[in-house]
């Protein structure tokens, strides 16, 4: 599953992922990590969002050892964080295996980063500078060119949130959005790939407008633009899922 060797793991900085077969692999080969176990963390944790290692999936010691060439102890670790972020579970006498999902999990996803764009962005509004929103702008106009490519406008958009809470000046919302996004990851790749690509477009625009209600220094108009984008989202969202497979389709509107 991995190519990665314990020979090529170490670097005179830090550990390594070398050896690439792949892409994502190509990615790793690049990036430093300060210790075995981010290294593993950081491979399992990409496995798990992208889905080449399915919900329920189990995670044995012994084999993530032999084929990431560590130690059992930074898998053990790297399981233990990654339970922490819910994308393992732990049990007892029986092991790890990775967090299955559920279609529900999305109105929960997405309340919950409703909560955390809103709040970070009504403090945001009155504390960007004109050179934020010009570099908001700019990441605006980069997330314009990667509308016919998903999982790149994804990234990008993780990371204009992530923007916003730090102009915010929030020192927990980054992680906790983080994570959460995560999790929406993951549910989007398993249930919503079709319809996300299309809706891509709208939220783009919806991004736009977002920026300009960010400008108008309202934090309560900031707060109701952030909750039409994510309702809208969430009907189409639900639309589909009631479409496609009746028997997942049991989320509720939000109030």
């Amino acid at each position: 599953m991995w190519a990665f060797r314990q020979a090529n793991l170490l670097s005179e900085t830090g550990p390594m992922a070398t050896n690439a077969t792949d892409g994502k692999t190509a990615m790793r080969q690049t990036k430093m990590f300060r210790s075995k176990k981010e290294f593993v963390y950081e491979v399992l944790r990409e496995e798990i969002l992208t889905g080449e290692l399915s919900p329920g999936t189990r995670l044995i010691i012994d084999v993530l050892s032999n084929d990431l060439g560590v130690s059992p102890i930074p898998i053990r670790e790297a399981l233990q964080q990654l339970q922490s972020d819910g994308l393992v579970i732990i049990e007892p006498y029986i092991g790890a295996r990775v967090a299955e999902l559920h279609p529900e999990l999305i109105q929960e996803v997405f309340e919950l980063l409703g909560a955390m764009e809103i709040i970070s962005s009504r403090a945001a509004c009155l504390r960007m500078s004109e050179d934020d929103f010009q570099e908001m702008e700019g990441l605006l106009r980069q997330m314009d060119e990667q509308l016919q490519d998903p999982e790149t406008w994804s990234r990008l958009n993780v990371d204009l949130h992530l923007f916003i809470s730090d102009r915010a000046g929030m020192s927990l919302v980054p992680e906790l959005f983080r994570q959460v996004a995560d999790h929406w990851n993951r549910l989007r790749r398993h249930y919503l790939d079709d319809v996300f690509a299309h809706r891509i477009q709208t939220a783009q625009a919806q991004h736009w407008h977002l920026l300009k209600a960010l400008h108008s220094r309202n934090p309560d108009h900031v707060a109701q633009v952030i909750q039409e984008h994510n309702q809208s989202a969430l009907n189409a969202y639900q639309q589909y899922l009631e479409q496609s497979a009746p028997v997942d389709s049991t989320l509720s509107s939000t109030p």
